[in-house]
């Protein structure tokens, strides 16, 4: 398993929030995720063998939100 944190550019409102937090649930191999709104950042915790992570930040950018940043978290 495989923590990583994701800076976005911006997360203007606690809607979206919901919105990432909602599609990364449903995405398969996401176990946790968790958006930090004061920071623009999103936590993941996934599967590598089923997401890639590639995938994950694919998802964020598809709902509007441009990823500009990405390491790896302690789990």
């Amino acid at each position: 398993m495989t923590t990583k944190m994701y800076q976005l550019e911006a997360v203007s409102c606690p809607s979206c929030i919901a919105k990432i937090e909602k599609m990364l649930q449903k995405t398969p191999g996401v176990r946790s995720s968790e958006v930090l709104f004061n920071s623009s950042r999103v936590r993941v915790t996934f599967e590598e063998q089923e997401v890639e992570s590639e995938r994950i930040k694919r998802q964020i950018e598809k709902l509007g939100y441009k990823v500009i940043g990405e390491k790896q978290a302690a789990n």
